[in-house]
């Protein structure tokens, strides 16, 4: 009888031991699975903002590109002086003698 009791025993603290070890297996398993898809959900957040930036980029890649072919046509056309002439005045604001410019500043 004394024998049976410690075998019980020994068996009950052996499923105890199982029934624990599934337990910390499975919580284990499930905090994984939470920082799999928190980091989940982070790669996507920041894939998001670098493809916007990326937008961006092109966007001014676009426009340079633009300024550029516009600057070729005034070299290719030796018509330098009109892209002088054009640059001065919308650029650096140069205007020819007594000319007369009328600003708006009712906007302001």
């Amino acid at each position: 009888m004394e024998r049976n009791k410690g075998i019980r025993r020994e068996n009950a603290k052996q499923r105890r031991r199982a029934v624990a070890e599934w337990l910390i297996t499975r919580i284990a398993a499930v905090i994984l699975l939470i920082a799999c898809i928190i980091s989940f959900v982070s790669t996507q957040a920041t894939l998001n903002e670098k493809r916007q930036e990326q937008a961006e980029l092109e966007a001014a890649i676009e426009q340079a590109r633009d300024e550029y072919m516009e600057l070729e046509k005034f070299v290719d056309a030796d018509d330098l002086k009109g892209y002088m002439e054009k640059a001065a005045i919308e650029d650096l604001n140069y205007a020819y003698p007594n000319e007369r410019r009328f600003y708006d500043t009712s906007r302001n």
